[in-house]
């Protein structure tokens, strides 16, 4: 036996026997896990872990990394989304983000390229200090941002900024199953230097005559193919049969809302799907706030100010672990242990106690305690 396969044999012996349900309850109350982690990092009985394997920065506000997932992972469909967690200054911090890199893709890695927002804690940090080596924490794929089963002949595809990450995603599966039928995508960026994924673009174009890219340059006059913002005049340029094809949508919210306005205007809801990270406008005024929040698990009380339970745990010092920061993920979720909360983004009460919710969408009515 070489020793490469030793070394295979041992860790899998090893995982199994600290997986047993006697070794378990022998590892209370920190789990199997945390003593697994010891020994590799990449080793756990349940959790996924990735390591990252390679670090590229294609643009000047975006680093892309390439992940090799532990046995956990249970692999994606294109569009989907994951939550990566990683550690700063000793806390562990959730984001979203949606793999780029095809499902089929053969080494079974996978490919984040994440876009540094400024203010953003997260995209900063990995934009900086992520090297090889490094290990993070990943969720299960999530969403529903996806091709349905069988594909539709006809696709528009259309994505600003860093939303061309999932939509990447699904343009290159799309030609790995080898697709035959016509696809169309059309791509919004400042300027042709911050494309991401540019030069693959090109290629792509030059080698599949089914597959038309359409460049919009909102910052640059010269170059690319439309300029400006969306319409319907860039929309017939780029795709003049745009109502037989199954449309899919992702980037910043005004290309999201006029792509709706005008689907909706043509009675093309149907044919519309969209993937939304960035956080819709609220609906619930903040102006009648009342009352006060009781942070039970560290006995912090704050009058209410009328924000969100999350901003108003961070407001108070506390640090949640939080995602989409929009109502998604679930990274956020706690229990609500006395009072009545609204939804902010649907208006819909919650008046049950001892129940789950989202604090990043959650606004208190009146007296509310939560258990954190």
């Amino acid at each position: 036996m070489s020793v490469s396969t030793q070394v295979l044999t041992s860790s899998r012996l090893a995982r199994r026997a600290l997986g047993s349900s006697a070794v378990k309850a022998a590892f209370t109350p920190h789990g199997v896990d945390r003593y697994l982690e010891m020994i590799d990092p990449l080793w756990a009985e349940t959790d996924v872990r990735a390591e990252i394997t390679d670090v590229a920065r294609k643009t000047d506000d975006s680093v892309t990394l390439t992940l090799r997932p532990n046995a956990n992972w249970k692999g994606f469909r294109a569009g989907q989304f994951v939550r990566v967690s990683v550690e700063i200054d000793g806390v562990r911090r959730t984001r979203c983000y949606s793999p780029a890199n095809s499902e089929f893709r053969r080494d079974g890695r996978i490919e984040l390229t994440i876009k540094t927002d400024p203010k953003g804690l997260v995209s900063r940090h990995l934009r900086a200090n992520a090297t090889p080596g490094t290990v993070v924490h990943l969720s299960q794929a999530q969403g529903e941002f996806v091709l349905p089963l069988p594909h539709p002949r006809r696709i528009l595809l259309i994505s600003g900024g860093s939303g061309i990450t999932p939509v990447m995603s699904i343009l290159r599966t799309l030609c790995d199953k080898a697709y035959n039928g016509r696809i169309t995508f059309l791509h919004y960026a400042f300027t042709e230097d911050d494309v991401i994924y540019r030069k693959e673009l090109d290629a792509i174009a030059e080698k599949y005559e089914s597959i038309k890219i359409v460049r919009a340059y909102t910052d640059q006059e010269l170059g690319g193919d439309l300029h400006g913002f969306f319409s319907r005049d860039h929309l017939l340029a780029a795709d003049k049969h745009y109502a037989e094809a199954d449309t899919y949508v992702c980037g910043p919210l005004p290309l999201m809302d006029s792509v709706r306005a005008l689907w909706t205007e043509e009675g093309l809801d149907d044919q519309l799907t969209v993937e939304q990270f960035t956080a819709p406008v609220r609906t619930v005024s903040s102006d009648d706030a009342d009352g006060e929040i009781s942070f039970s698990a560290t006995g912090t009380t704050v009058a209410n100010s009328g924000r969100t339970l999350l901003e108003q745990a961070e407001d108070a010092g506390l640090t949640p672990e939080y995602g989409c920061r929009m109502g998604i993920c679930f990274s956020c979720v706690r229990r609500k242990d006395t009072g009545v909360t609204r939804n902010v983004m649907t208006g819909d009460l919650c008046s049950d106690n001892e129940t789950s919710i989202k604090l990043c969408v959650s606004v208190p009515v009146g007296d509310v305690s939560v258990d954190l």
